[in-house]
């Protein structure tokens, strides 16, 4: 091998190992990122949600989502987030932890006017 293919090759493989280290560099942090701080959990009312919105809650599968669609058909809507207790597999444990994520309006269009 002559000089020139020798600095050629290491040449080659200095630009894969800097590639490899800058992708790696890019793509650390976002793999461990933290949520941010100041982002805020979606609301979701509980009288328009779909089930893949209320399965996008903490704790709720879709045996729970389809429960709480069921539970606000047979009682025509729910007056209050209290309410959710009622649900079956919803204690009250639960409901605290979801309570900030929560909201009952009859009109989505209504936003501040939903009742916690």
């Amino acid at each position: 091998m002559t000089n020139e293919t020798a600095g050629r090759t290491g040449f080659g493989w200095r630009v894969l190992a800097l590639a490899v280290l800058a992708t790696l560099a890019v793509a650390a942090p976002l793999a461990g990122a933290a949520p941010n701080a100041d982002e805020r959990p979606a609301v979701v009312n509980l009288n328009t949600a779909t089930p893949d919105e209320l399965e996008a809650l903490p704790g709720i599968g879709a045996k729970k989502a389809e429960a709480i669609v069921e539970a606000r058909k047979a009682r025509g809507g729910f007056k209050s987030v209290d309410e959710l207790v009622d649900v079956r597999g919803i204690g009250p444990a639960q409901l605290e932890k979801l309570r900030p994520q929560l909201r009952v309006s009859n009109d989505a269009a209504s936003g501040g006017a939903a009742k916690p």
